[in-house]
């Protein structure tokens, strides 16, 4: 721990795990620094120098990673990963899911990340009822400038009990309510017909993903409609898919409203976007496999989200965080 850290009042533990991809050497050289002088007393550094291959150590290494912490007679307040890419299914089979999902219900710590980590998220939901949060990573911190929406949205999401998040614009008009659930589209169609993908009834279903075209994002939702994931779900909540990026070669009018209006066809359930989450800066933090619940209005949609853990941020000196430089 660093002397910054252990002067805050109130530090909180904020635990490191790599277990995708590599973590770039500028992230880490802003981010640390960064969350360091915020308050954060900072654990597990050492995984985000690893390196094989494409990934940010070996499956061991990176498994490593969330076993250790079975073995801290108290776990830190925060688990954050540090990056997405590729390589958490991999580790699936051989994570402790039902040691790990008691210990974080146990603990009421909260595991962030988005992207390719949501397949460690997922899979603690589907074997073990743990929920998690959906939110920034390490890198997410490491940039130049970082958002201040986004900083905003991470201590307001992870300190504060019933929260609203209001989506505005054109949508749908219904209510209802259940577990809200989801993440990035390409990692979710890679768990259908595995024992890694909850099974939510009645759920809320929320979806992101980047550097996919039109027809990719509607192949991998047909996907979804077929496994039966869609027409499962009470509502279903689209964030960012980058699409301004991606033209159809063959039609230039197949684009993100066609796929929208598709998924709106094949699901048979209310289909609300613009959910500010994704690989976007401004995203914002939410419970991820805990109750929420929603109310459209023609004008926007509310999201209410309840019963899950927060932490106490009143050591966190939020400037810090939206420094441009890292000190």
């Amino acid at each position: 721990m660093s002397s910054s850290a252990l002067s805050s009042p109130n530090p909180l533990r904020l635990y490191l795990t790599a277990c995708s991809g590599i973590v770039p050497a500028k992230q880490r050289q802003s981010a640390l620094p960064r969350l360091t002088h915020a308050g954060f007393a900072l654990e597990n550094q050492h995984s985000l120098d690893r390196v094989y291959q494409r990934f940010a150590g070996t499956d061991a290494e990176r498994l490593s990673d969330l076993h250790k912490l079975l073995d801290q007679p108290q776990w830190p307040q925060l688990i954050m990963a540090a990056r997405g890419g590729y390589g958490a299914m991999r580790l699936l089979p051989k994570l402790d899911l039902a040691r790990l999902g008691a210990r974080l219900k146990e603990s009421r710590s909260l595991l962030i990340g988005y992207s390719d980590f949501c397949a460690i998220q997922l899979a603690l939901l589907a074997q073990t009822g743990a929920g998690s949060f959906a939110g920034p990573m390490l890198g997410d911190f490491g940039s130049a400038s970082p958002s201040g929406y986004a900083i905003n949205e991470f201590i307001a999401g992870i300190s504060t009990p019933q929260r609203s998040l209001r989506i505005a614009g054109a949508q749908p008009q219904a209510r209802g309510e259940g577990i809200f659930w989801g993440g990035n589209l390409s990692v979710i169609s890679s768990l259908a017909g595995t024992p890694y993908l909850p099974d939510i009834k009645g759920g809320l279903l929320f979806l992101e993903d980047v550097g996919e075209q039109p027809y990719r994002v509607e192949r991998m939702l047909q996907q979804l409609y077929l496994a039966g994931v869609l027409s499962k779900q009470k509502a279903i909540f689209l964030g960012d898919f980058s699409m301004q990026r991606h033209v159809d070669v063959y039609d230039p009018h197949y684009n993100f409203d066609a796929v929208v209006a598709e998924l709106r066809r094949i699901s048979g359930v209310p289909v609300f976007t613009g959910l500010p989450f994704g690989h976007i800066a401004n995203k914002t933090t939410m419970p991820l496999g805990f109750p929420a619940r929603f109310q459209g209005d023609g004008d926007g949609v509310t999201l209410q989200f309840l019963d899950y853990p927060t932490v106490d941020v009143s050591g966190v000196q939020i400037p810090a965080l939206m420094a441009e430089h890292a000190v």
